[in-house]
């Protein structure tokens, strides 16, 4: 019994990601998400306690960040604007940082969601940078400028003929090679 109840789980998991990289957050149903895993409604309540923390669960997302400490220390930005770049576009999972990043602009469970995304995943990261000593303002300030970066790119719909790659490589890598490396005031 325990194992269905885990496959159900799984296949609901499987079916939110789908409907919320498809649709969105707000637009995905319960009722959709439940017919697309062939299971009753009434079992994202039970197992999860609601769509939205079925979304918690399916946009648990590893962003997989690159070990700067092998880079170049003067490309440090630049190779973290290409690693998201590479993430958003390259990947599956880069639909549901496209749905989390959208949904948190409305609600408050996916805006925490990616809260504790960047202060786990990059303050870790720029901690074995910087140090660390004010990682978490430094990894809030990368924050300010990838999360822009998307938004801007994948939510408002700015293309690469508006900001070319190459650009924001240049641009923006700048602006957090600042961020991991300079002393901050």
């Amino acid at each position: 019994m325990a194992r269905d109840a885990q496959a159900t789980r799984e296949r609901l998991v499987m079916a939110a990601r789908k409907a919320f990289s498809i649709h969105g957050f707000e637009r995905t149903t319960v009722r959709e998400i439940a017919a697309d895993a062939g299971v009753n409604p009434a079992l994202i309540n039970r197992y999860f306690g609601g769509k939205e923390q079925l979304l918690a669960e399916a946009v648990s997302i590893d962003l997989a960040l690159p070990d700067l400490s092998q880079a170049d220390r003067s490309e440090l930005g630049k190779t973290l604007v290409a690693h998201f770049f590479q993430r958003w576009e390259g990947r599956q999972d880069g639909d549901l940082l496209r749905v989390l990043i959208r949904t948190a602009a409305t609600n408050q469970d996916a805006a925490s969601r990616i809260r504790t995304i960047l202060a786990d995943q990059v303050g870790t990261m720029v901690a074995r940078v910087a140090g660390p000593e004010r990682a978490r303002e430094r990894a809030c300030l990368i924050a300010t400028q990838i999360l822009g970066l998307a938004y801007a790119r994948y939510v408002l719909g700015l293309s690469s003929d508006d900001l070319p790659h190459a650009t924001a490589l240049v641009m923006i890598g700048g602006t957090l090679q600042r961020y991991l490396v300079e002393e901050l005031p």
